[in-house]
């Protein structure tokens, strides 16, 4: 039972490191591109995954199990905001799917607990998945000028750091 536990862990795990990753490449491309909104999503979303990473690092060593470390892929180097809103969408409606199927097993064979969890991360990634969804349904729909207003606001706060002296 264990065993079989711990596998599919440290496979979330290395799906959850991949995300980090690739979350953070995001996030750096959309600071460098003065899109500070967007760029604190992908960094937020970021560090959510890490705390996903925590939670099954600490399930699978209470299992007796060895925490696997190994991303399952490469960071995909995407720097137009709309593929990374498109690679964002895919890589949580995977996650959403994965983990379903893993909850599934873990109930197969008597694992409640890492049922427990894997569901748990559904409703996280579900909640990652609707706010890339809603950034890109304000791109399609605004385009440019959603950009434009994402660079504003990087202008507002540079702009009032000075007015306090």
């Amino acid at each position: 039972m264990h065993d079989q536990s711990i596998g599919l862990l440290n496979q979330a795990m290395a799906d959850e490191l991949k995300a980090i990753h690739q979350y953070m490449y995001f996030h750096f491309h959309c600071d460098d591109q003065g899109y500070d909104p967007l760029a604190n999503l992908f960094k937020m979303t970021a560090i959510t995954e890490m705390m996903h990473a925590e939670k099954l690092a600490e399930r699978i060593l209470f299992l007796k199990g060895e925490v696997e470390m190994e991303p399952s892929g490469p960071v995909v180097n995407i720097h137009d905001v709309g593929e990374m809103l498109k690679k964002s969408l895919e890589l949580e409606e995977g996650a959403v799917r994965m983990y379903n199927g893993f909850a599934q097993k873990c109930a197969e064979h008597g694992d409640s607990v890492t049922k427990q969890l894997f569901e748990e991360l559904i409703v996280a990634e579900e909640s990652h998945y609707d706010g890339f969804d809603t950034q890109n349904d304000h791109l399609a729909k605004f385009g440019e000028q959603f950009l434009a207003l994402q660079s504003i606001e990087r202008s507002k706060q540079i702009g009032g750091a000075g007015q306090g002296a």
